[in-house]
């Protein structure tokens, strides 16, 4: 009932040193990662966002702070939208940690994969996936079935909520791929998801505006409250025969 923009965290000091930076407090966007998230302001301008859900680290919240200055929203932050708890891998080299026996399950069979000290990507999956299913249904209720709202994570997790979306096994979700600062586009409707974007890194968004409201209905994100003649009609839950438009 609602449209989440999936936005990856900007490139960061771990991701240029070649490091599983994890759960490690103070990895910041590198300069690269700030100019990325400067431009998701620009990118995002034609879209009404109701609400902006952040992971913890400080790399995502560094992500959404201009976005959310720019809109005038305070993030709110959501535990369960964190970093996959790498647990005794955290910090490691990612060349060193390609020879470790779990990397092959991690490729290949990822729903088995637990890492030591940590949580396993199925255990991930399943707090992520449930954490955006409750802001869905509670952002759907307070600003209606057109909201767009925007989730700021990171990689594995972004990958895990998608593969969800699409009802594929999370063994399959290594072969999503989700570049930093990406945004990756779900619509939710009553009984199934719709993904509209993957991995999108400067794609026009002007297709994601919600319908406009008809005569008499109160306008998402105009900042003025008129009385609604009727509700505003959910999203269709049916898939479009034949394609769509594109409009």
């Amino acid at each position: 009932m609602t449209t989440l923009i999936l936005l990856r965290h900007g490139r960061s000091t771990s991701n240029t040193a070649g490091v599983l930076a994890g759960r490690t407090p103070g990895v910041e966007l590198d300069d690269k990662g700030r100019e990325q998230a400067a431009a998701v302001v620009e990118r995002l301008a034609p879209l009404p966002l109701a609400e902006i859900v952040t992971s913890p680290m400080l790399r995502c919240r560094q992500t959404v702070t201009p976005l959310a200055e720019a809109r005038g929203l305070v993030p709110l932050v959501e535990e369960d939208l964190s970093e996959v708890d790498y647990g005794d891998w955290t910090g490691g080299k990612l060349a060193e940690l390609a020879k470790e026996d779990l990397w092959k399950v991690v490729q290949a069979h990822p729903s088995a994969a637990v890492f030591p000290g940590g949580e396993g990507l199925a255990g991930m999956q399943a707090r992520a996936v449930a954490a955006v299913r409750h802001h869905e249904r509670r952002i759907a209720e307070a600003h209606g079935p057109h909201a767009i709202w925007v989730a700021c994570s990171h990689g594995d997790v972004i990958k895990a909520v998608l593969a969800d979306a699409l009802a594929s096994h999370l063994d399959n979700f290594q072969r999503i791929v989700v570049d930093t600062c990406s945004i990756s586009v779900v619509t939710y409707t009553r009984t199934r998801p719709f993904v509209a974007r993957v991995n999108d890194v400067g794609g026009d968004v002007a297709a994601l505006l919600p319908p406009p409201p008809k005569e008499g209905e109160e306008g998402q994100g105009d900042g003025v409250a008129e009385p609604a003649a009727e509700p505003a009609a959910e999203p269709s839950s049916d898939a479009v025969v034949g394609g769509s438009t594109g409009a």
